[in-house]
């Protein structure tokens, strides 16, 4: 398992860092998982799971 940083997630995600929690905080995006008092980061796979969920909706919104 891999844990992201906050640049890891920049980079992949391409949110602020504002619009990530405020997705977090409405269930919209995988949880962060606190490391130490001062660290946060993402599970890797859930970052990709919740990624290819967008681009399916994706998908089914241009075969409509």
């Amino acid at each position: 398992m891999r844990i992201l940083s906050k640049r890891d997630l920049k980079e992949l995600v391409l949110y602020s860092p504002q619009h990530v929690a405020r997705l977090e905080k409405a269930g919209k995006f995988p949880k962060r998982v606190q490391l130490g008092p001062n660290r946060v980061g993402w599970v890797e796979s859930e970052v990709m799971d919740w990624l290819t969920e967008r681009l399916e909706l994706r998908s089914n919104q241009a075969s409509s």
